[in-house]
């Protein structure tokens, strides 16, 4: 007797239907790349590229021009070169670490533990992500002068250990840790902070690197022109925004400007990126 077997048609798209979606992407990802190599292209542009129309994408003549008149430039500052790249580097690098710390706490307590005013807090939490910086702004302008942290290191990193998104992010994650993974340490004689760091921060590793990065990207190009005074202790964004208000005559070292300050956020960015589609496309671990 003939046995017939039943053929399962398998769940997804067609081959034609796969096609069709790359070619969107491909498409989207090309247009999306064209601004970046734009920029990368211009930096390495001589003046007569740089003012012609219209403007080409790929350079012709590549020449360093543009990155040795922008030394040139900067070393005719008072403040050393370095002194830019120091102040950017520690508030960069204080602000990203605190807030990880503090947001990832925070967040650790608001998921897992239960207390009076919890809900309330984390309401609160949330629609503080709905203020734009430029709302804030003059509040916490008159907050800092208050405290007398105008001028000083405090002023750009506090705002940044306080920013409501860190918390958010971490919370939201946190919450699809199983309770009884927890237990189970609690009753193998673990302590919070043993939990904290060895069983919830690695279960969150995807949510907590994107922290970084965006706290990175924030702090590395934030000038905080406005709570900072001393030409000392100014970031490097506003010092090579200093080169690119030259005007035309410095049009080729602005141009280098816009390459030297994408370089680190994009590096991080892509040393980082499976994480952040992970952190985009999961929502933590089931029970």
């Amino acid at each position: 007797m003939k046995k017939f077997k039943l053929k399962h048609r398998k769940p997804g798209r067609s081959r034609g239907g796969d096609l069709g979606v790359y070619i969107i992407l491909l498409m989207f990802g090309f247009m999306f790349a064209i601004p970046l190599v734009m920029q990368v292209c211009q930096a390495f542009k001589p003046l007569d590229e740089l003012f012609k129309f219209p403007q080409t994408i790929l350079v012709r003549n590549p020449t360093l021009n543009n990155f040795k008149d922008l030394f040139v430039i900067m070393g005719q500052s008072w403040v050393p070169f370095s002194r830019y790249i120091f102040n950017t580097v520690f508030i960069t690098a204080i602000g990203t670490a605190g807030q990880l710390l503090i947001a990832s706490m925070g967040a650790y307590v608001l998921a897992k533990y239960d207390f009076p005013g919890g809900r309330k807090l984390f309401a609160m939490i949330t629609t503080a992500m709905m203020f734009n910086n430029y709302v804030t702004a003059i509040p916490l302008y008159l907050v800092m002068a208050k405290c007398g942290w105008l001028d000083t290191f405090i002023a750009p990193i506090l705002p940044a250990l306080a920013a409501p998104m860190g918390l958010f992010l971490m919370k939201q994650f946190m919450e699809g840790i199983p309770d009884s993974l927890l237990e189970a340490a609690k009753i193998d004689g673990a302590k919070e902070w043993g939990i904290f760091t060895k069983i919830v921060m690695p279960n969150v590793k995807p949510a907590w690197l994107t922290l970084i990065i965006f706290s990175v990207q924030s702090l590395w190009n934030n000038a905080q022109s406005t709570y900072i005074f001393s030409e000392e202790l100014k970031t490097l964004p506003y010092a090579l925004g200093q080169v690119t208000a030259g005007g035309v005559a410095r049009a080729g070292a602005g141009a280098a400007v816009g390459l030297f300050m994408m370089i680190v956020p994009i590096g991080i960015f892509i040393f980082s990126e499976s994480n952040i589609l992970e952190t985009m496309a999961s929502s933590g671990i089931k029970e």
